[in-house]
């Protein structure tokens, strides 16, 4: 049995890939860097971390991009004894324009090196790279229209100007031909996140349509021409959740269809699961996995028979799930970061930590301030439960209330909690909190614990938090010295979600929890972490 979602956590976009008989699943990661989560299974059950492609600075640089820009909605195939990744940078999100480059990586396995990438266009994002079974290969994306009232975090669907299609010459490693706009999409508007495929003579095209909120969907529409005109799917949306309220699965939209060697017929979608009572997901987009069939229409359906995704499917024969430990304990001896673990939008992380200054220990060097779109010393791993309870120690002697280390329930700028030390002008060395309560545009902070709590000149501090779905309880002790002390009141932890503060569309990606120092004296102040601790509870 499959259970659902197969990826918890920030995992938007499922691109599903089948080689063999080893299954593959993309990811966007938009501003967390390396680029691109390739997670492997050999039975659709359990699924692995394996690669993290986009890893170089000739490959992605997203030092400027705004939050929840960079990579969206990348696609992976196999076709001619290699892999092909498309992406999208995205560059820019508020206001009418989007600037989003789209390129193209290849390699020989997973987990090769990955080229340098091949600039495609700027048309818009969600590439789509389809292999058809004469040889020639299918370049398509979502077109943006700019001249629309379509702002940020209000998504208009004339802004979603149709599917754009285009061939792509492998030997030249560019466009060609004519480009033609072949889908223009259903009622339910906000037509992007196009895959093609091809079966009984029929291209049939996925997208995704409703914006990525909770009128998400998956679209459906075939043609025998792949240049069209496509007809649509009989129900029109092969799934989706958005007239079913108490369905587990919400905002289910955006995916891909893959067979097994037998056959059989699964489709990705992203989901989020909401949290009562304000129906925030702040686990953010995650991936999920549905059974399908094909009926003697040549219509793909849910086996369920309806269009709203289950959270348990059938699997494949004899796949057993491999139950996961409730408690991930990281040190950081072994000279590489783990990895569960990503920064920001830098392609120079030595810039802002490493593991050899002082071996055995995470150093992150204080960069900007935390927020930061540039160089902001922030070291975290996904939220994958509701309810958790992370732990660290650090090592941080600051000598200005401009330095500041800890641990961090992190979104983006301007939603977060942190727990720090710092130095304070009367308190001396003090662990103190730092909050954003998802105050869109400007980001001010508020400081629940006041000044904060006095401790000693020197010596190592453990910092904790407690996320109990909607609530975060922050702690901190000096280590070996008397009992975990709670600091400042129960916080608002989900605001740390897409729907939190600006709200539904104003971001996309997904909480974390995490380490971070900041200096903003400029003088790059060390702080050292002994390990973290990330127990469900």
């Amino acid at each position: 049995m499959i259970r659902n979602p197969i990826l918890p956590g920030f995992n938007p976009d499922p691109s599903i890939c089948r080689v063999g008989a080893d299954y593959y699943i993309a990811t966007s990661t938009f501003e967390w860097y390396p680029g691109v989560q390739i997670h492997h299974s050999r039975d659709l059950v359990n699924w692995t971390l394996v690669r993290r492609p986009l890893e170089r600075r000739s490959q992605l640089d997203m030092r400027g991009n705004p939050d929840s820009c960079g990579i969206w909605a990348p696609c992976l195939s196999y076709a001619d004894g290699q892999f092909w990744l498309v992406y999208t940078d995205v560059k820019r999100y508020d206001g009418n324009f989007k600037d989003a480059p789209n390129y193209i990586v290849t390699a020989p396995t997973i987990e090769a090196e990955w080229s340098e990438p091949v600039y495609v266009n700027s048309s818009g994002f969600d590439p789509s790279l389809f292999h058809d079974d004469d040889g020639r290969k299918w370049f398509v994306n979502m077109q943006w229209n700019h001249r629309t009232e379509s702002y940020g975090g209000s998504p208009k669907s004339p802004a979603f100007d149709g599917i754009l299609l285009q061939e792509w010459d492998p030997a030249t490693k560019a466009l060609k031909g004519p480009i033609k706009n072949i889908f223009a999409g259903s009622p339910l508007g906000l037509v992007e996140g196009p895959h093609l495929f091809k079966r009984n003579g029929w291209y049939y095209l996925t997208t995704a349509e409703g914006g990525t909120g909770y009128d998400h969907a998956v679209t459906m529409a075939r043609s025998r021409n792949i240049d069209g005109p496509y007809e649509m799917h009989p129900n029109m949306h092969l799934i989706t959740s958005k007239d079913h309220p108490g369905a587990v699965l919400q905002r289910a939209g955006h995916g891909q269809y893959v067979e097994t060697p037998e056959g059989e017929a699964y489709h990705t979608h992203l989901c989020g699961r909401p949290l009562p009572p304000k129906r925030r997901c702040t686990l953010g987009r995650e991936t999920a996995l549905q059974k399908c069939v094909w009926r003697d229409d040549d219509w793909l359906y849910l086996e369920n028979g309806t269009t709203v995704p289950d959270v348990d499917v059938p699997g494949l024969s004899g796949a057993v799930p491999v139950e996961k430990p409730m408690r991930s304990e990281y040190s950081f001896d072994g000279g590489t970061l783990p990895a569960d673990f990503q920064w920001l939008r830098t392609p120079e992380p030595s810039r802002i930590f490493n593991l050899t200054d002082r071996p055995g220990h995470l150093r992150l060097i204080a960069r900007e301030s935390i927020g930061s779109w540039f160089e902001q010393s922030l070291v975290a791993r996904r939220q994958e439960h509701h309810s958790f309870r992370a732990e660290t120690v650090v090592e941080f002697s600051p000598d200005t209330y401009q330095q500041v280390a800890g641990l961090t329930h992190y979104y983006n700028r301007h939603k977060f909690h942190a727990v720090a030390v710092t130095l304070h002008e009367t308190l001396g060395r003090c662990v103190t909190i730092l909050s954003c309560n998802g105050d869109y545009p400007n980001g001010r902070l508020s400081f629940p614990a006041e000044s904060g709590v006095a401790i000693a000149v020197e010596g190592r501090v453990q910092l904790a938090m407690e996320i109990r779905e909607n609530d975060l309880q922050f702690f901190w002790q000096t280590e070996g010295k008397g009992a975990w002390q709670p600091i400042g009141p129960v916080l608002d932890a989900g605001v740390i979600s897409d729907e939190g503060g600006r709200g539904e569309h104003g971001s996309f990606t997904g909480a974390f929890a995490g380490v971070f120092a900041f200096d903003t004296s400029g003088r790059a102040k060390a702080a050292d972490f002994d390990w973290f601790n990330y127990d469900e509870l």
